[in-house]
């Protein structure tokens, strides 16, 4: 999916693949590059932790950035939860039960993760993040660790401009497209053959593309 520096996006190319490592995702870049993409113009990729997409980034689109999802960064902190001194009791002094208080404790972490990206620059977001570490690390030290893993490059949006930072800073509006597919892929149950696949997929994009103009026509 491109972003371009309006704030539009579409769907390039689409491919399957049944697997996400180096040479998978330098296939796929090589097949963009034939249909004409201009690999020195694109600045930005955004992702989720994909481990084979760095290398094959460097190979084929030299110029670009990496951003890392903040969904996918912020959500993979509850793998890695203990919910040590979880809170036993709401601000109303109920008592909380045991799947109640690990809610309270995911929803509290998680909401200050996303609030560290809400930040006007990054500067601000970096002040933000050591304010959650000094917070969150004595209780969640697994978590906090693996958190700040390759953080840096959850960052990277604030190189470009705002209106651009809802679009670049996380993979939504491909997940969105992919719960749409998945909602109709059960509806089907299974496809014979891959372009039975691709076709549904297509046709879910265009339905996408329609909407999306619509609503640029309808703004307007």
């Amino acid at each position: 999916m491109s972003v371009w520096e309006d704030g539009s996006y579409e769907i390039l190319h689409y491919e399957i693949a049944t697997e996400e490592g180096e040479a998978q995702w330098n296939q796929f870049f090589e097949h963009l590059l034939e249909r004409g993409l201009e690999a020195t113009k694109v600045q930005l990729v955004v992702s989720d932790g994909t481990l084979g997409l760095p290398k094959a980034l460097k190979k084929n689109l030299p110029n670009a950035q990496q951003q890392r999802c903040i969904t996918h960064k912020v959500r993979g902190l509850e793998r890695y939860l203990s919910y040590a001194q979880a809170p036993e009791v709401e601000s109303t002094t109920q008592p909380l039960k045991t799947d109640e208080a690990k809610r309270h404790r995911r929803f509290q972490i998680s909401s200050d993760a996303y609030q560290i990206y809400n930040a006007d620059n990054v500067e601000q977001s970096q002040q933000l993040l050591q304010r959650f570490i000094t917070k969150w690390e004595p209780l969640e030290p697994k978590a906090v660790q693996v958190f700040q893993r390759d953080l840096d490059l959850t960052f990277t949006f604030y190189q470009f401009h705002p209106s651009l930072h809802r679009h670049i800073r996380t993979t939504n509006h491909l997940e969105r497209l992919f719960r749409e597919f998945r909602t109709k892929s059960d509806e089907i149950g299974a496809f014979p053959y891959e372009t039975s696949c691709l076709t549904v997929f297509f046709l879910v994009l265009e339905r996408d593309h329609a909407k999306h103009n619509r609503k640029s026509v309808a703004k307007n």
